[in-house]
C-alpha cells in the first residue's frame, strides 16, 4: 500500500480525509481510493471534530429523534447529536434527548431492528449518518428499512459522498467529487481497472481493508 495522502478541512483542522490511490473492491464495487477514516471515526479528538461539522448542515433543522449510524459510526454521531442538542434541535422522544442506534443484518445482509431497538426508529424522525457513500446501495437499504420500520428520514449525512441524494433525501457531506474529481466508483463486472489488469490491492468495507 502507499502513503497515504490527505485532503484538510477548510474550517477545521481536526478534520482530515485520508485516502490512497489504487485499486479496491468494496461491498457494492470497484474503486480507484481507498479512504482511511479509521481517525475520524474513532479517536475523541477527531471524531468530535467530524460531528461538530456534520452538525453544521442540520442548525437550521426541525425535529430530529434518532440519529442512525452506519459502518461504525456511532461515536461520530453521538458528538453531532451533542452539538445539534446545545444548538436547540429538539426532539419528541419523551426523555428530549437524541437516541444514537445502528442496524442489525440478517443472513440475507438487509438491515433489521430487534424489538427492542425498534421504538428509536418507529414514529421517529431519522437522520441517517455513513462514512462514505459511493454507490448508493447501503443508503437506499437504510432508508428503505427506515420506511419498513415506520421511522421517516428527514436527512442523510456522510464524510465522503459521490451524490447528493439518495431516494429523494438530500444527501450532505463533508467531501464531495469536488475535493476528490478523480474518483470513481466502477460496476464490479465492468472495471476498467480489471480489464486493463492492474491488481487489486486491498478488500475493504466499514471496518477498514485486508491487503491481498
Amino acid at each position: 500500500m502507499q502513503d497515504y495522502k490527505k485532503i484538510d478541512h477548510q474550517r477545521n483542522k481536526d478534520v482530515v480525509l485520508r485516502y490512497i490511490p489504487g485499486h479496491f473492491i468494496t461491498p457494492n464495487s470497484h474503486v480507484n481510493y481507498y479512504m482511511d477514516l479509521t481517525d475520524m471515526k474513532s479517536r475523541q479528538r477527531e471524531a468530535r471534530a467530524t460531528g461538530e461539522e456534520l452538525a453544521e448542515f442540520y442548525l437550521s433543522s426541525g425535529i430530529i429523534d434518532t440519529i442512525l449510524c452506519l459502518n461504525g459510526m456511532e461515536v461520530v454521531g453521538a458528538y453531532l447529536a451533542n452539538k445539534l442538542t446545545k444548538a436547540g434541535i429538539i426532539s419528541s422522544n419523551s426523555h428530549h434527548t437524541m437516541y444514537i442506534t445502528s442496524p442489525e443484518y440478517n443472513v440475507s445482509g438487509q438491515m433489521m431492528f430487534r424489538e427492542n431497538n425498534q421504538h428509536m426508529i418507529r414514529g421517529k424522525k431519522v437522520l441517517i449518518l455513513i462514512d462514505t457513500a459511493t454507490t448508493g446501495g447501503t443508503l437506499r437499504s437504510a432508508v428503505g428499512s427506515v420506511g419498513f420500520y415506520k421511522g421517516e428520514v428527514v436527512g442523510v449525512t456522510a464524510i465522503f459522498s459521490m451524490g447528493t441524494e439518495v431516494s429523494g433525501v438530500p444527501v450532505h457531506a463533508l467531501y464531495s467529487l469536488t475535493d476528490l474529481p478523480d474518483y470513481a466508483s466502477y460496476d464490479p463486472n465492468k472495471c476498467p481497472l480489471c480489464n486493463e489488469g492492474i491488481p487489486v490491492d486491498a478488500i475493504c468495507n466499514g471496518f477498514g481493508y485486508s491487503t491481498l
